[in-house]
């Protein structure tokens, strides 16, 4: 070949690329979309739109600087066929390269139909494509039910859930979800399904009755966010429910609304937040748009322009439109069925989901699907899935999940508790004053332990009271009523009150360390004060032993006389000037012996005195006796005459289970009522029973059960010792405590079951503990000084009035009478006795020895009875003498 030759061929091919060049330059490439005339398709519009203007700038490098993508759009009825099919023909006219959209299912299935009638290419970026509507020439960029499914069984493993729930608005929605129905069957895990309906609150209060937290939800867009303000509405965005959302096309920021109380949301999203592409593109949207909702199908539809700009780079021919009318059935593109190979053939690598690649027929493969999760007021992205990795899902180790658990900063906790002296108290203000917060109007000590777990762990609260005042009591089929019922629910997050931690309420909730130690007591009228009485000198000692010492008088008192008859140094010569006198005497007579022992016993003696050792010995330690009892009386004496003693008919729970007059009783529901239920203990299931059978005894609050105890002396409160504590010092002159504990118990910071806040709250309570802050409080709420006044007043001594020691002057006048009359029957004996000698009348006797008595005379007169017993010297006479001594005689004459 020679030079002509050849550079006749080289001009020859710069003409044709020449030509080609101005041919591909001059040509249009015409893209068709169909969005919604009502603007829900707006973000779509928006995306189109930008991803053209971003080509037709030249920033991407997609098509040469000379080449132009105008958009042909149309405004349709979403669900009118008819509409959409003219709609869409009217675009194939313009000779477009592909056709988007529309939204709707029904439009979506006629569009697709006239494009695969006349080679076309049809986008499809809806997120509920049906597998069923594949057709050749058809691609839908969003990912298959499947690789949704594989993605939220994997998270679910992650999370370790072991029930969930799934809520779905779609029958089509099932295909997203048939992936994890196999976790029920091999992986141990609960799956329950519960459709959406048009109300959305009766399936969500279902959720909530059933203690269902952990929730997959499947609707669109606009029923998401329809459902999120009914969990707000019912307090289902909190700490304690976790929800995955597998609406792609929700915009992100819409969860950040709901970040007050750290619910735990999981959103899927197939863009990479953190990318720099996504950033910039995010930028140019703001710039365009001024809208922040960026959602996955805008992304996608962002992806399918550029991905059919470049598949018309990659045709082989140059690209050439053709004008096209649906009224000839033959009338196809060529260059289509060429243009629909290379986009299910070509990669797309720079997708901003990801890269593009189609099976056969049209369905997107191995997509990345990212997870994020909502954490501080914004979606932090935490891992991805992928089918080309291994684990196919590889989530971050400072996931957002596992760092809202370890914080509570910031916070704002619903707190709930019940009024109950003195542990949460309304503060006493004047009338017209409020309060600017309504955590002001309370006090108390579970107010203050409130603020310091708040100060140390880091969290605000909102107090909300429990209006029944039940504590909580098992209903039977899991269901529990009072605060036990409200932490079930998860109506509040924390239960600050007197509130008892047992074995069946640790089964449903979750209890801290106990801050408070206690037990059941008995709460009981003060008995009134009992006056000493009359004879009240005969209390110091009891009825038996004023018994026994009667006996012992009288035994000791028999004991002297046998021992003076018995013992020759008792007998003695009663006429001591008469030696030879053979008769003897014996002053113990038993009279005498009576007077004796009497006198002993009175400290005072008497002018009769033991003469033998037996008798003294006797004496001796009768005197003895007598020195222990009188000292002991005299001490136990004073008590008795100055304190006004209060006795009460029971002392402990045997003595009120053993009666019946007092009733008593405890709070219908409760962890008392539960003890005695439950209790193997003969004496409380004695109580338990009596009880039972009177549903009368039972009170429905503290207040009531305190009530019943001031007015009547006739009913015992069975109570926890704490409440009982305060209650007495706030009324200690009316009520006081019977016996001591009945069991040991504890009060203890309440959290739903597996709440993370009750390892922080115990670590706060046992630092409190070591502190002293716990004692402290207490001592605040309990210790009231005019009650200790009032108890140090009661020491001192009463003066004795009559009422004390009126009884010995009782006894003191019996003596005067008694002596009175025996006094008067000496009297009337000896007068009889000297009128009978006299011979004279009784009443003249009496009369005399009247006016003798009357005289005040110091001699006596003298009866002829004594002159008759005149004792007269005999004369002496002398007898015969015996061995030589006279024996002298003498005879008393009377």
């Amino acid at each position: 070949m020679d030079v002509c030759q050849f550079g006749i061929i080289l001009t020859a091919l710069l003409t044709m690329v020449t030509s080609f060049a101005m041919n591909v330059s001059a040509t249009d490439i015409k893209l068709g979309a169909v969005f919604a005339k009502d603007g829900s398709d707006r973000n779509l519009e928006q995306a189109f739109n930008l991803a053209i203007e971003l080509i037709n700038s030249g920033s991407h490098d997609v098509l040469p600087s000379n080449t132009t993508v105008r958009p042909v759009i149309k405004y349709v009825q979403p669900n009118d066929s008819m509409d959409v099919s003219s709609h869409v023909c009217n675009i194939i006219k313009h000779g477009v390269a592909a056709v988007f959209g529309p939204t709707s299912i029904e439009g979506a299935a006629t569009a697709r139909s006239v494009c695969n009638l006349h080679n076309v290419p049809h986008i499809d970026t809806r997120w509920d494509f049906h597998e069923d509507q594949h057709s050749n020439g058809s691609f839908s960029l969003a990912p298959q039910p499947s690789h949704v499914g594989h993605v939220v069984k994997k998270i679910i493993t992650a999370y370790e859930w072991s029930n969930v729930a799934i809520l779905y608005h779609q029958e089509s929605g099932m295909g997203r979800l048939k992936g994890i129905l196999p976790m029920s069957v091999g992986e141990d895990v609960s799956i329950r399904f519960f459709p959406i309906g048009r109300n959305f609150k009766s399936v969500l209060k279902q959720l909530k009755t059933n203690g269902e937290k952990n929730v997959v939800i499947d609707c669109r867009r606009d029923i998401c966010v329809k459902l999120i303000d009914k969990m707000l509405e019912l307090q289902m965005l909190r700490a304690y429910y976790s929800y995955i959302f597998l609406s792609m096309d929700v915009h992100l920021p819409l969860y950040e609304n709901y970040s007050g109380d750290d619910v735990n949301m999981t959103i899927l999203h197939l863009t990479n937040r953190s990318s720099p592409y996504h950033k910039q593109i995010t930028r140019e949207w703001l710039r365009t748009t001024n809208e922040s909702n960026f959602m996955s199908e805008s992304a996608l539809m962002f992806d399918a322009v550029h991905m059919v700009v470049e598949a018309v780079k990659m045709l082989p021919n140059h690209y050439q439109s053709e004008s096209l009318t649906c009224e000839d059935r033959h009338s196809k593109w060529h260059q289509g069925l060429t243009l629909i190979n290379e986009i299910s053939t070509t990669q797309y690598d720079r997708g901003l989901t990801g890269p593009l690649e189609f099976d056969d027929i049209g369905n997107r493969l191995h997509p990345t699907i990212y997870v994020s999760e909502l954490y501080r007021e914004v979606m932090e992205q935490i891992g991805y899935w992928s089918e080309y990795t291994e684990p196919s899902l590889i989530l971050e180790p400072t996931s957002a999940k596992h760092m809202a658990n370890l914080s509570h900063t910031d916070k704002t906790l619903i707190v709930g508790t019940i009024a109950e002296k003195p542990y949460v108290m309304l503060k006493k203000v004047d009338p017209g004053v409020e309060f600017e917060d309504n955590n002001d109007r309370y006090e108390g000590f579970c107010i203050d332990l409130l603020k310091e777990l708040a100060e140390r762990i880091g969290f605000k609260y909102e107090i909300r009271e429990l209006e029944s005042g039940v504590y909580g009591n098992d209903l039977g089929n899991g269901e529990w009523s009072g605060m036990i019922g409200e932490l079930m629910k998860k109506k509040v997050d924390i239960a600050v009150a007197p509130l008892t931690i047992t074995y069946d309420r640790e089964k449903v909730v979750d209890f801290s360390k106990p801050f408070m130690f206690l037990g059941i007591t008995i709460l009981y009228r003060v008995p009134e004060p009992q006056n000493p009485g009359v004879f009240s000198f005969l209390s110091p000692l009891a009825f038996d032993v004023w018994l026994y010492v009667v006996i012992a008088y009288l035994l000791v008192a028999l004991s002297l006389f046998l021992l003076a008859r018995f013992s020759p140094y008792e007998w003695y010569n009663s006429h001591p000037c008469n030696p030879e006198y053979d008769e003897v005497e014996n002053q113990f007579s038993f009279f005498n012996c009576l007077w004796f022992s009497f006198g002993g016993l009175m400290q005072q003696g008497s002018e009769i005195n033991p003469r033998a050792f037996s008798t003294r010995v006797l004496s001796g330690f009768w005197w003895f006796f007598s020195l222990i009892l009188i000292s002991s009386y005299t001490a136990n004496l004073a008590a008795f005459l100055t304190v006004e003693r209060m006795v009460s008919p029971i002392q402990n729970a045997d003595d009120l289970a053993g009666q019946v007059a007092i009733e008593y009783g405890t709070l219908r529901y409760g962890s008392t009522k539960t003890f005695f239920k439950n209790s193997k203990i003969d004496t409380y299931k004695t109580m338990w029973e009596y009880m039972r059978e009177k549903p009368n005894v039972f009170t429905s609050n503290y207040k009531e059960g305190i009530d019943r105890v001031l007015e009547s002396n006739k009913y015992a409160f069975l109570m926890e010792s704490t409440t009982a504590e305060y209650t007495i010092s706030q009324h200690c002159n009316n009520l006081t405590q019977i016996g001591g504990l009945l069991n040991s118990r504890g009060y203890g910071v309440g959290t739903p079951l597996g709440s993370p806040l009750r390892d922080e709250v115990t670590k706060v309570i046992l630092k409190l503990q070591e502190e002293d802050r716990l004692l402290q409080m207490k001592n605040k709420w309990w210790k009231m000084d005019k009650c200790v006044q009032e108890h140090k007043n009661k020491e001192d001594a009463n003066e004795l009035d009559l009422s004390n020691i009126g009884g010995i002057f009782l006894v003191l006048v019996a003596g005067l009478i008694v002596g009175l009359i025996t006094a008067v029957c000496e009297f009337v004996w000896k007068s009889r006795q000297n009128a009978e000698i006299d011979r004279k009348s009784l009443c003249g006797e009496m009369m005399a020895e009247m006016r003798f008595a009357c005289r005040c005379n110091r001699k006596r007169r003298i009866s002829k009875t004594m002159e008759q017993t005149t004792y007269l010297p005999a004369p002496m006479y002398h007898r015969q003498s015996v061995n030589g001594n006279t024996i002298p005689i003498a005879e008393t004459v009377a």
